[in-house]
C-alpha cells in the first residue's frame, strides 16, 4: 500500500480541505484502510510503502510493516519494490497492491475480491470513476507489473490483467481524490479515524 509524504497528499481535495488539513484526512485515510484491511481474514500481513515519518509510526502502530519508498522511482517503482520485500519474507504468497484512500473499506469485501483475484495470475478492480485501478493483485509467482496512474484501468487491462467485474463491493472502488469522493464514501460510512478527520474539518469551517 503506497502511502505519500502527508504534506503533498490529497492535492486535488483543495476544493473541501485547506493545507494545513490534507495531511490530516489523507493519514486518516491511510489509516482507515489499513485497519479495515488487517481485519479481513484473507489478508495476511500489510506493507506499507512510505518515507513519511508520522504516517509510517501510526500505520506501523496498526500492525502494518513499513517499506522505505525507493528514490525518485515513483508509484510503480515503489510499488514493485514493496511487493520485492513482502516476497522476501513470504516468497509463495499471492500480493496485492491496494490504494490508501479507501476510507469506507469493509474486510468482507476486500476479502471478497481478493478470493475472486486469487483465480486469475494477475487481476485489478477499477475504481468508482471507471478509471483508475484501486486493487492489482499478483498470483504467486507472477510479477504483479504495476501501471497506476492516470488512465490505470486501461493500461492495466492492456498489460493482460483481468478486469474483476464484481457487484456490491463499493467500498474497495471508492478511492477518495476530490471533495465529491468524499462526500461519496462517507454515504457509504467511513472508518472511525476519517469520521473524526471530517468532524473536525467542519467544526473549523464553522
Amino acid at each position: 500500500m503506497p502511502v505519500k509524504t502527508l504534506a503533498r497528499a490529497k492535492s486535488r481535495l483543495s476544493d473541501t480541505a485547506d493545507d494545513a488539513v490534507r495531511p490530516d484526512l489523507a493519514l486518516a485515510f491511510a489509516l482507515d484502510t489499513v485497519a479495515a484491511a488487517l481485519a479481513g481474514p484473507a489478508v495476511a500481513d500489510v506493507a506499507v510503502v512510505t518515507d513519511d515519518p508520522r504516517a509510517g509510526r501510526e500505520l506501523a502502530a496498526l500492525g502494518a510493516r513499513v517499506v522505505a519508498d525507493e528514490p525518485g522511482g515513483g508509484l510503480n517503482a515503489a510499488l514493485a519494490h514493496a511487493v520485492a520485500a513482502v516476497r522476501a519474507v513470504r516468497p509463495h504468497a499471492p500480493v496485492a497492491a491496494l490504494n490508501a484512500d479507501l476510507p469506507a473499506l469493509r474486510p468482507t469485501e476486500l476479502t471478497r475480491v481478493l478470493e475472486n483475484a486469487a483465480e486469475f495470475p494477475r487481476a485489478f478492480l477499477p475504481d468508482a470513476a471507471a478509471t483508475g485501478t484501486t486493487l492489482l493483485a499478483a498470483a504467486p509467482g507472477r510479477e504483479l507489473r504495476p501501471f497506476f496512474g492516470p488512465g490505470s484501468r486501461r493500461a492495466h487491462r492492456t498489460s493482460g490483467a483481468v478486469e474483476l467485474r464484481l457487484a456490491a463491493v463499493d467500498s474497495v472502488r471508492q478511492d477518495v481524490d476530490t471533495g465529491a469522493d468524499l462526500r461519496a464514501a462517507l454515504a457509504l460510512g467511513v472508518g472511525p479515524r476519517t469520521a473524526a478527520a471530517v468532524a473536525r474539518l467542519l467544526i473549523a469551517e464553522q
